[in-house]
């Protein structure tokens, strides 16, 4: 069993102009630092790099040279978390375009949410995104962090008002994510999985 650190992809799925992702995401990753069983790699899709890498697939008319390999990001991991907000009882279309856009890279991988929203707190969007990853063949984690009313979750630095209650949930996720990245990791490295 390899020891090795896990590779963490944080995938942030907003890409709204002035969007709470970054408070959110921000913390999260901040709890994720605090460990030293994981790395984490943020894949935020509002990077210029990855909106033009997306538009190809809406105007295929052909990949810059210099072009961001998402899928080669996406290969790298170990196991991801996304946060996600919930817009209209869904998530965001710029999340869907981009886990559409890699296919065999989320085979059994593990995979975590952080959701946020109004009453629900982003949960409707999660249960859509566990169809999604099933058919990817991915392996997603039963426990989640979800912020209700996020706006009024947080303090004007960011934290979480409730920063031990929240701190609880992220460990409990993160430790589910440690035991499926290296169970998923070391499956992977003895057979190599076909799906």
């Amino acid at each position: 069993m390899s020891q090795a650190p896990l590779k963490i992809g944080v995938l942030i799925g907003s890409v709204r102009t002035g969007r709470f992702a970054d408070k959110v995401s921000q913390w999260f990753i901040s709890e994720i630092d605090k460990r030293d069983d994981m790395e984490t790699h943020v894949i935020d899709l509002s990077e210029p790099a990855l909106v033009e890498e997306l538009k190809l697939t809406l105007d295929p008319s052909g990949a810059p040279e210099d072009a961001p390999g998402l899928a080669e990001r996406i290969g790298g991991l170990d196991g991801f978390v996304v946060i996600t907000p919930e817009y209209n009882h869904g998530y965001p279309a710029s999340l869907k375009l981009a886990i559409d856009y890699v296919y065999s890279e989320w085979r059994a991988k593990p995979v975590g949410f952080v959701s946020y929203g109004g009453m629900a707190g982003g949960q409707r969007a999660v249960e859509q995104l566990r169809q999604v990853f099933a058919e990817l063949h991915a392996v997603t984690l039963r426990d989640t962090v979800s912020f209700h009313m996020a706006w009024e979750q947080f303090d004007d630095n960011g934290r979480p008002l409730d920063e031990g209650g929240c701190a609880k949930a992220a460990a409990v996720l993160l430790d589910q994510l440690d035991w499926w990245g290296r169970t998923l990791r070391d499956g992977r490295a003895a057979r190599p999985y076909g799906g």
